[in-house]
């Protein structure tokens, strides 16, 4: 696998990866950007970093050396181990015992932050399932290095209105893909486009000129082609061409219609999951052999040799797997994180990096889908007016259905069913520098009617043993001590009381909205009537994202989803991922969604993904379960998972479509899930950690 050379972030000033040495002792791995972070345990005295890095063949961000006989990671990660010259020796997960000779040794550890261990067998690496332990023979030299998943945009490019100049700024994406090789489909590999800005000219820097490549996609020089073409371009390194039938064309004379049975939109979307699939199968040839499900059932079913794959051209790779119906890859497709709707028009271009970032599904809603999604929006918000006394107001619209985790809504309207995406939160989430302390929550409560919420957030942020929190709450402030609060650095906000379109309510009269400047707030959580126009406010202001509502909710529906909400947060889900998850445990679940960036964590999960186990049957001594998984910041599209249960040694891509199913003992599910997974049973959310076991004997 290559390893990234570029956008190696410059850890004093802050940004990149961080190796601390605690006064309790041991190492804190932090990524402030990523808000990740990660303990390493370790009696080691002497800790230097002058030099460590040079130990390391991959760029890193910060590397320390010491000596001791024993490290240990509180958490079990999944470990590529190699000979210093790369060659592949074993690879370990859950409940690993591996015996490692005499040699010298890289361990790359698969953790929320990029983490390499560099020292000399002899060596044991073991593991059960809460920790990884990595003994050595006796006191020896060791070294640590963390690099940062986050990436961020190289540099600007300026474009005109014209769509043949936005097709030309969009070739520039190409230049921050790091490989052309099938490892493009991991996350790290796959680096962040530039910013897309609108100006008088078109002005790409030479640093950001588009690669060469032997890939064209022609498409009509119309926005509604360009913009649901941009994910597949950068993916294929592919260079958009004007052409009024959409094609891709090879220097070789391969060509490929974009045009077939399902239309435009759909056949670019199968494609780009199609050769992403097939890249990931193919990556398993190489620096990182692993039992692959996706591989096993796709070798067993296709006419295609992946070792040859991996070997041949980019072009010739692209011609055999297009080579196979996408019907035939489909079942093995992970969800897709990302649907975005997008008004095609100049209006939202400077959002396509973003949503590049994410290989995000772009779909251009025509003015007849417009019509209809806002027929049965208001449908909806009549509903609401009828149950709960109003709304915000304005044009409503509802996007239609999409196969992906989030979807996002670029246009005018408030969408239903959907967040609304703005550029101002992407933006927010790049410039954002966070510090390396504890997680901080801010709780204000400015309705004594909502005590139960208020008291309830006191005992759920912040019950993660392993990580650092300051939880501070606040009461009935005043105008001014509200908008101190909100100009206050924290990395989350719950919010519980009343907003109008008048402002937010404190002890002394309402907080007018365009009296809130500036915020430290990086995301939200307004648990308040109509708060939807407030949250767009706290974006455009400095945040990145949050859960807002789109009309009034009565108090007893507001508590249930402010408990559930906090829980699913404070065990690492995505905004929109807890949002999705929620629904269902209130009546007033579809009031709400969020604004700017969903795809925002607040903290990392327990395990590397997010997971839920939804008891589907119970019968005699056994549970049927369906185990399913959610992407992050840090783990996206591309990443592999293996359950720890039983002994499950294969791979998946996840989130593996529909979840994986299982039937257990009732022991063998309590073994299995963590103190605060979620469980879902008989309609309802439940957490291991007060779940009765015994309702399911």
């Amino acid at each position: 696998m290559e390893e990234r050379t570029g956008d190696v972030f410059d850890d004093a000033a802050g940004i990149g990866a961080r190796i601390d040495t605690p006064p309790q002792g041991g190492l804190s791995v932090f990524d402030p950007i990523g808000r990740t972070r990660i303990r390493v345990e370790t009696d080691a005295e002497n800790v230097r970093q002058q030099g460590a890095e040079d130990r390391f063949p991959m760029p890193l961000d910060a590397a320390v050396s010491f000596r001791t006989d024993t490290i240990t990671f509180p958490v079990v990660v999944a470990i590529h181990v190699r000979q210093a010259d790369g060659t592949h020796v074993t690879q370990t997960d859950h409940f690993a015992f591996e015996e490692l000779p005499a040699g010298e040794y890289v361990l790359d550890l698969a953790a929320p932050i990029k983490l390499y261990v560099r020292a000399a067998g002899p060596m044991t690496v073991r593991s059960d399932a809460d920790t990884t332990v990595i003994d050595f023979d006796g006191e020896t030299r060791v070294a640590v290095g963390a690099r940062s998943f986050h990436d961020s945009p190289a540099g600007t490019v300026t474009t005109t209105d014209d769509p043949r100049d936005v097709m030309a700024a969009v070739n520039a994406f190409g230049h921050a893909l790091k490989t052309q090789e099938p490892s493009r489909s991991y996350p790290t590999l796959r680096g962040h486009p530039p910013r897309l800005e609108r100006g008088d000219e078109l002005v790409i820097p030479p640093a950001l000129k588009a690669p060469e490549t032997d890939v064209r996609m022609a498409v009509p020089p119309r926005f509604e082609y360009i913009y649901p073409a941009v994910s597949l371009a950068y993916y294929l390194g592919a260079r958009l061409v004007p052409g009024e039938t959409p094609e891709i064309r090879t220097a070789d004379g391969f060509t490929y219609s974009l045009d077939r049975e399902a239309g435009y939109e759909r056949t670019v979307a199968r494609t780009l999951k199609q050769v992403f699939v097939l890249d990931c199968v193919a990556r398993t040839e190489g620096y990182y052999e692993v039992p692959l499900f996706e591989r096993a059932a796709l070798e067993a079913s296709l006419d295609i040799s992946f070792p040859d794959a991996r070997e041949a051209s980019p072009t010739e790779r692209l011609a055999t797997y297009l080579s196979v119906p996408f019907e035939a890859v489909e079942p093995y497709c992970p969800t897709w994180k990302h649907t975005a709707d997008v008004t095609p028009s100049a209006d939202y271009l400077e959002l396509l990096p973003y949503l590049v970032d994410e290989l995000a599904v772009v779909r251009t809603p025509t003015d007849d889908a417009v019509a209809s999604a806002t027929e049965q929006a208001e449908t909806v918000r009549e509903f609401y007016r009828a149950t709960d006394g109003g709304t915000n107001g304005g044009r409503y619209v509802r996007p239609a259905a999409a196969d992906s985790v989030e979807q996002s809504w670029a246009g005018e309207g408030t969408p239903i069913g959907a967040s609304k995406a703005m550029v101002e939160a992407y933006e927010n989430r790049i410039n954002r520098s966070l510090a390396a302390g504890d997680i901080s929550i801010t709780v204000v409560c400015n309705d004594a009617d909502m005590v139960e919420e208020r008291d309830m957030t006191h005992t759920v942020y912040g019950s993660r043993d392993q990580l650092p929190f300051d939880v501070r709450q606040h009461e009935r402030l005043t105008k001014a001590e509200l908008k101190e609060v909100l100009a206050a650095e924290t990395d989350f906000l719950h919010y519980i009381g009343h907003i109008d379109e008048e402002g937010i309510e404190c002890a002394d009269g309402k907080l007018a909205l365009d009296d809130i400047e500036t915020t430290g707030v990086d995301a939200f959580f307004l648990n308040a009537c109509s708060s939807y126009r407030a949250g767009s406010k706290l974006v455009e202001a400095g945040a990145i994202g949050g859960i807002v509502t789109l009309s009034d909710v009565l108090n007893n529906a507001a508590v249930t989803m402010g408990r559930t909400l906090a829980r699913l947060l404070n065990v690492g889900y995505p905004l929109n991922v807890a949002l999705e998850t929620a629904r269902n445990e209130s009546y007033a679940g579809g009031q709400y969604v969020t604004v700017g960036d969903g795809g925002l964590g607040i903290v990392q999960p327990e395990s590397n993904l997010p997971d839920l186990v939804e008891v589907t049957d119970v019968r005699d001594d056994t549970v049927d379960i369906t185990y399913r998984t959610f992407l992050t910041r840090s783990f996206d599209l591309g990443t592999m998972m293996a359950p720890t249960i039983r002994n499950e040694s294969m791979y998946y891509l996840a989130p593996v479509k529909d979840g994986l199913t299982y039937t257990l003992s009732v022991e063998e599910l309590v073994e299995f899930v963590q103190q605060q997974t979620p469980i879902r049973f008989e309609g309802s959310l439940h957490w291991a950690d007060t779940f009765d076991f015994s309702r399911l004997d």
